[in-house]
């Protein structure tokens, strides 16, 4: 009996995990790419929002608040990109080791540079962010930021993995310094060229790579086109011959279609979340790299 005993206690020891993977969940996919990216075999990670979903309108689902109460962490844009829809499912999910100030509750804006901070809050203009414009992942070194915070964290909440999880975030940054030569090099001979894009996604995109965004199809942050702003912007584009206009999955392309066939100028299908576009799912890198790709074959088409 006691051999018995014995065997069963030593067989559970070799087959039981020798540490369990903490269940990260990340808002929106972008985050969620990062800390399997630094996180490896130590996390679980899942997201919340679909990445072709509107990150500013995701339908809360109760399956959402069954992942937020399982969840060990989780990792939010902190930047009121989701402050519609993430607190009533945090309310429901009453999980103590996500609440907000816990250690495992992971605000991926501390540490970035807001653009578009408002100086006075009116909500005449749109759906205006009070902490500033919250698409900051869309400039790789903005990533880098919040690449290394992330470690930072997780190390807090599982120490005793922290060692891989700093030598998977060295890899990690390698891997995006030596991207960013290759994005910087296809992008400089557009330096300077304004595009139009459907809402504000990609100023930080812009700003790093020498691009000017400041036409867009909404004439207000989250206000659908209208006929008389779709005109302006049309002139906008004759006047500056802007030849380029970025969609994303869950913007209209009917209405980027119509002001490109009445402006000459090209429709280009980009994304802000790996897993939106062929080949990017789950990987940071890949998606930026498949939207620079298709942004130098836009601006380059005569």
């Amino acid at each position: 009996m006691r051999l018995r005993s014995f065997v069963i206690a030593l067989a559970l020891l070799v087959f039981a995990p020798a540490h369990a993977a903490l269940k990260v969940v990340a808002t929106t996919p972008e985050y969620a790419a990062v800390a399997a990216a630094v996180g490896g075999d130590h996390v679980t990670v899942s997201a919340l929002a679909k990445p072709t979903e509107d990150p500013h309108f995701v339908d809360a689902k109760p399956s959402h608040v069954v992942t937020l109460n399982r969840a060990d962490v989780l990792i939010e844009g902190g930047a009121d990109l989701e402050a519609g829809w993430l607190p009533p499912l945090m309310e429901g999910a009453r999980n103590p080791k996500i609440a907000s100030g816990a250690p495992g509750h992971i605000r991926a804006s501390e540490g970035i540079a807001l653009l578009d901070v408002p100086s006075v809050l009116d909500r005449s203009q749109g759906d205006v962010h009070a902490a500033g414009n919250p698409h900051f992942m869309m400039d790789p070194m903005n990533a880098r930021v919040v690449a290394e915070h992330l470690a930072k964290a997780l190390c807090a909440v599982d120490a005793a993995a922290c060692g891989d999880y700093n030598a998977r975030l060295k890899t990690f940054l390698a891997g995006l310094d030596a991207k960013m030569a290759e994005w910087q090099s296809a992008l400089a001979p557009f330096k300077g060229t304004p595009i139009v894009t459907y809402h504000p996604t990609w100023r930080y995109f812009a700003a790093r790579f020498g691009l000017v965004s400041d036409v867009y199809l909404e004439p207000k942050p989250g206000i659908p086109p209208s006929p008389p702003h779709l005109a302006e912007v049309m002139k906008a584009m004759g006047d500056r011959k802007i030849r380029v206009i970025l969609v994303e999955p869950f913007q209209s392309r009917k209405t980027a279609e119509a002001v490109a066939s009445r402006t000459g100028a090209r429709v280009v299908d980009v994304c802000q979340f790996p897993g939106g576009l062929a080949g990017t799912a789950n990987d940071y890198m890949a998606l930026i790299d498949a939207d620079v790709k298709a942004i130098v074959a836009g601006l380059a088409a005569k």
